[in-house]
């Protein structure tokens, strides 16, 4: 079950709720033995192939690709950058601030029409409320999402 907390947007004036993490990340570790219970590939095989996909994804999207694991969704890279008023001022290595890779999960159609996200089954999810003292234990804290508080 996900938590949330609520939240105070200073320059909003708005409350909001706000999905907290809780303990330490699932490493692949994890990942692998679970995958290797519902499969008939061993956990070190299993492993492995994690192992290897971050860099065979980058390779792909180095090529200009995007990349589509079926059932969990898209990867692609985008830019953070900063423009310029003249075509003249142009200057990619200058402008482009940072390379970031974004996640898009799978999406199906449901026959009402709407869509459902791959990772994402509301009917399944229970939200548990914590105090807004409660630590969001996060890799990299509350810092590395500016704007939210």
């Amino acid at each position: 079950m996900p938590f949330y907390k609520k939240s105070f947007n200073k320059k909003q004036q708005v409350y909001y709720p706000r999905a907290v993490v809780q303990g330490k990340p699932v490493e692949t570790e994890t990942i692998a033995k679970d995958l290797a219970k519902i499969s008939t590939v061993s956990n070190s095989d299993v492993q492995a192939v994690l192992g290897d996909i971050a860099g065979v994804i980058h390779t792909r999207m180095s090529q200009g690709k995007s990349v589509h694991i079926k059932g969990l969704g898209y990867f692609r890279y985008t830019l953070s950058t900063t423009g310029v008023k003249d075509l003249k001022d142009f200057d990619f290595g200058k402008q482009v601030k940072a390379v970031r890779v974004e996640f898009i999960p799978e999406r199906e159609k449901l026959s009402s029409g709407t869509y459902s996200r791959a990772l994402v089954d509301s009917d399944d999810l229970e939200w548990i409320e914590l105090p807004a003292d409660a630590k969001d234990t996060t890799p990299g804290g509350e810092e590395d999402r500016p704007g939210e508080l």
